[in-house]
């Protein structure tokens, strides 16, 4: 049975950093891109950022570039996201995902969730 465990997630001034983690058992993790998406109340999940199995190819959402640092350790079997200079519109359920390839997480065509965690960006 593949589960996705997350981490990390709390309550933070804008400006702040937070890094989420999730990982992966029941998959040969290497063998799956990663990615992180986002839920605001009310409506869908958004993707986020992805990694690449290898971790050689990252995909980021625009308003995330540059703030957001998608990243693996394959031999732990986590994922994390470092998020950096958070803004109020960063709060959201963020969930992991895996599928086979990043590009398909960008797509939203998911193979696996993780339940969320959530984020939640003040003033």
């Amino acid at each position: 049975q593949v589960q996705l465990d997350e981490s990390g997630g709390g309550s933070v001034q804008s400006g702040a950093s937070l890094t989420l983690s999730c990982t992966a058992s029941g998959l040969t993790f290497n063998n799956y891109a990663m990615g992180w998406f986002r839920q605001y109340p009310g409506k869908q999940r958004e993707f986020a950022a992805a990694i690449s199995g290898s971790g050689d190819l990252t995909l980021y959402e625009d308003s995330v570039k540059g703030r957001f640092s998608i990243s693996r350790d394959n031999t732990r079997n986590t994922v994390y996201l470092q998020m950096n200079n958070l803004e109020l519109e960063d709060t959201a359920a963020y969930s992991c995902a895996a599928a086979p390839l990043a590009t398909s997480l960008r797509a939203k065509r998911v193979t696996y969730w993780g339940q969320g965690t959530q984020v939640i960006v003040s003033s």
